[in-house]
């Protein structure tokens, strides 16, 4: 996995920019957002890459910041969104009008994106707005009876996701072990008891 790109632009337009490095020149598809953001040719830029392997190619998505690539990460998790209509949605809208709009689930807003149908719409605003809604206020520091105790369980969970185990599994696991030995618990001693 190549998890950053940092090097000097020698190319860029609103689809994808080829970053030197030493070199070697790594071609990266970005979004408008990106674009935007992105220095000038000639100067040193570094994106956060995500590389998505087919049968017929190997693609780097480049993002200049961590939270676009997150949620960028979000919606190819969505059955009926891949890499390419995301990106789209990316540049369609800013990562927090889209996140807004899930969050509102503004179904309209979502289905305006090219891309994306009805169907798909449905289901990024089912899918992802309890995540987007738990996100928005752990990031905004609004602090709800518990909310540290969410943050216990969405860290226990988000590794045990990440180490393979599939999210039904592992929530199922994560409560009974709440449950059990209660919120004093850290978040690696949930993740180790939920292994076993």
């Amino acid at each position: 996995m190549i998890a950053y790109v940092d090097g000097t632009v020698t190319y860029k337009d609103p689809a994808f920019a080829v970053i030197d490095i030493q070199g070697l020149g790594y071609e990266v598809r970005i979004s408008l957002q990106t674009y935007t953001a992105m220095p000038d040719l000639g100067k040193r830029c570094k994106l956060v890459t995500y590389l998505n392997i087919r049968e017929d190619a190997h693609v780097l998505f480049g993002f200049l910041e961590n939270d676009e690539k997150k949620l960028f990460l979000d919606l190819i998790s969505i059955s009926g969104v891949g890499p390419s209509t995301a990106l789209v949605m990316l540049s369609s809208l800013s990562s927090s009008e889209i996140r807004q709009g899930i969050i509102d689930e503004d179904l309209r807003l979502i289905q305006s994106m090219k891309g994306i149908g009805l169907k798909t719409a449905q289901r990024v605003i089912l899918e992802l707005g309890d995540k987007m809604r738990k996100d928005a206020m752990l990031t905004t520091g609004v602090k709800t009876p518990g909310s540290s105790n969410n943050a216990l369980k969405s860290e226990a969970l988000a590794a045990l996701v990440t180490l393979g185990i599939p999210k039904a599994t592992a929530e199922k696991s994560v409560d009974t072990i709440i449950k059990r030995e209660g919120y004093e618990i850290t978040v690696e001693q949930l993740i180790k008891l939920a292994l076993r």
